[in-house]
C-alpha cells in the first residue's frame, strides 16, 4: 500500500480522500490556497502546505507549486480528486516522470478520451454505440451546416475539449445553428484554449446514465453498475442514483458490457466513468464521454456495492489486487446522492457567504460528505458544492423516504442553499415514479 499521499484538491473531495487514507494508515498531505486555510480538509490532514492565493491558476492548478509540495513533504503519490488537474494528461506525465505515483488512469488514456471527437471515433471502433455525428471537427460554419443537414435536426453543438456540461448548445434549424456554432466556438476558445466543435444528433427526451468502471492492476476492466444522472440544471448534475430506475436487467447487461469494452479500448487503469444518453422510447443508448477520474457521485456506487472506491484507486495505483472478487460483484439496495450547493433554489445562481449554522443529518442509511463546518466562509473562487447528502435503503422507496427526512434535518444558514429544491424534488410525482428525464428540472421551474 502507498505510504504517503498528497491530495491535489480541496473541499469535500479532499476531505473524503484524506479520510480513507488515514483509515488505511497512509500519511495524508493536503495542499490549499490562502482562501482555504481554515477548511476542515486542511486541519484533518497529517500535513498541509499552502500552494498559493485564491485564484485556482495560482494554487490548485499550479503544477510547479504542487510538485514542490510533494517533494518537500516526501509524498509518495498524488491523488488529483476531480476537477482542477485530474484530467490533465501533461500533469499526470509530469507526476510520473518525477518518480511519484499517479492515482488515476495513465496519461495516454486521459489524452485519448479528453477530445470528444477522438473519443467518439475510438468508441465506435470498439463497438460502443455512438450517436450520429461528426467524425472530425467542423472546420467552419459552412462545414457545420453541411454536417447538420446530413445528421438531421435538431443537433447538439459541442466543444470537442469541453466537459462538465460546459460548451454546449442545441440547434433546431440552420438559423439556430449559425448562432450556436459561433457561440460554442468562442466559448471553447476562451475556456479550453481549443475552439474545435463537433455536432451530434440531439434527442429531446433522454436520460443520462453512466457506468462506473475500474481498471485493475492485472489489466482487467470491471463495471460497478450504473448511475442515473438525469436531474440536471444547465447540463450539470444535481442528483444521482443507483441503480437507474429506467434500466432493466437486460439493458443493464448491455450497458456494462459496452462500458467494459470502452475501458479495454484504451487500456484503462484505475477509476473512470463511461457516460451515455439513454433514449427511453427505444431503449437505445449512445456514448457521450468518458471521465478519466473519480466522479463526484461515486458514493452511490460505494453504498450499493459495499466498496470504498478511493481505497480501490490506491490499491490499483500501488499494483495491488482489489478488496473484492471481480467475478462475484453483486449490488444491494438503492442509493441517492443530492448535491448541496451554495446557490439559490430557484434560479441556481451561486450565493457565497459565511456559514453561521451547519447541522448535518444522521441516522440509518444517511451519509454526508461535506467540505465545510459552521464558521467557514464559502468564497466565490471555486465550485459552489458544499456537501453531498447520500442516502441508501433496501429499495428506492425507502431511499427516497430517508432522503426526505435527511433534507428536512439538514440545516445550513449564511450562504444561499439549494436544500429547498431537493425538498420539492423528493415530492415531485415524476421523480418519485422514476419515470423522468433530463428535462425534469426545467419542468419544475
Amino acid at each position: 500500500m502507498i505510504e504517503s499521499l498528497l491530495v491535489a484538491n480541496r473541499g469535500e473531495i479532499a476531505r473524503r480522500i484524506i479520510r480513507t487514507a488515514k483509515r488505511l494508515g497512509v500519511r495524508a498531505i493536503a495542499v490549499h490556497s490562502e482562501a482555504d486555510a481554515g477548511l476542515p480538509f486542511v486541519t484533518e490532514a497529517d500535513e498541509a502546505v499552502c500552494v498559493g492565493p485564491a485564484n485556482p491558476a495560482q494554487s490548485y492548478r499550479n503544477t510547479e507549486a504542487i510538485l514542490a509540495a510533494a517533494r518537500s513533504t516526501g509524498a509518495q503519490a498524488i491523488h488529483p480528486g476531480y476537477g482542477f488537474l485530474s484530467e490533465n494528461a501533461d500533469f499526470a506525465r509530469t507526476v510520473e516522470a518525477s518518480g511519484l505515483i499517479w492515482v488515476g488512469p495513465g496519461a495516454d488514456a486521459i489524452t485519448a478520451m479528453g477530445d470528444k471527437i477522438n473519443a467518439r471515433n475510438l468508441m465506435a471502433a470498439a463497438g460502443v454505440p455512438v450517436a450520429p455525428g461528426t467524425t472530425e471537427p467542423a472546420a467552419d460554419l459552412n462545414a457545420a451546416v453541411a454536417a447538420a443537414a446530413e445528421i438531421g435536426y435538431p443537433v447538439m453543438v459541442k466543444a470537442a475539449a469541453g466537459g462538465g456540461g460546459m460548451g454546449m448548445g442545441v440547434a433546431v434549424d440552420e438559423a439556430a445553428l449559425r448562432t450556436e456554432f459561433d457561440k460554442v466556438r468562442a466559448f471553447a476558445e476562451r475556456m479550453f484554449g481549443d475552439g474545435s466543435v463537433l455536432l451530434e444528433r440531439y434527442f429531446p427526451r433522454v436520460r443520462h446514465v453512466e457506468v462506473q468502471i475500474l481498471g485493475l492492476a492485472d489489466g482487467r476492466v470491471v463495471a460497478l453498475g450504473e448511475r442515473e444522472c438525469s436531474v440536471q440544471r444547465r447540463n450539470q448534475k444535481l442528483v444521482e442514483e443507483s441503480p437507474s430506475p429506467a434500466v432493466s436487467p437486460e439493458l443493464r447487461a448491455r450497458f456494462l458490457a459496452a462500458a467494459v469494452r470502452a475501458g479495454e479500448a484504451v487500456g484503462y487503469r484505475n477509476a473512470g466513468t463511461v457516460e451515455c444518453l439513454l433514449v427511453p422510447s427505444t431503449n437505445e443508448f449512445f456514448f457521450l464521454e468518458m471521465n478519466t477520474r473519480l466522479q463526484v457521485e461515486h458514493p452511490v456506487t460505494e453504498l450499493v456495492y459495499g466498496l470504498d472506491l478511493v481505497e480501490e484507486q490506491l490499491r490499483v495505483a500501488g499494483g495491488l489486487a482489489p478488496t473484492f472478487d471481480p467475478d462475484r460483484l453483486a449490488p444491494r439496495g438503492h442509493a441517492i446522492e443530492l448535491r448541496i450547493n451554495a446557490e439559490d433554489p430557484k434560479r441556481f445562481l451561486p450565493g457565497p457567504g459565511a456559514i453561521t449554522t451547519w447541522a448535518e443529518p444522521t441516522g440509518e442509511g444517511v451519509r454526508v460528505d461535506s467540505g465545510y463546518v459552521a464558521g467557514n466562509t464559502v468564497t466565490p473562487f471555486y465550485d459552489s458544492l458544499l456537501a453531498k447528502l447520500i442516502v441508501s435503503g433496501a429499495d428506492r422507496a425507502e431511499a427516497i423516504e430517508r432522503a426526505r427526512a435527511a433534507v428536512a434535518a439538514f440545516e445550513v444558514a449564511g450562504p444561499k442553499c439549494n436544500l429547498p429544491f431537493f425538498a420539492e424534488l423528493l415530492e415531485n410525482d415524476e421523480f418519485v415514479s422514476g419515470d423522468y428525464d433530463t428535462g425534469i428540472v426545467s419542468r419544475m421551474r
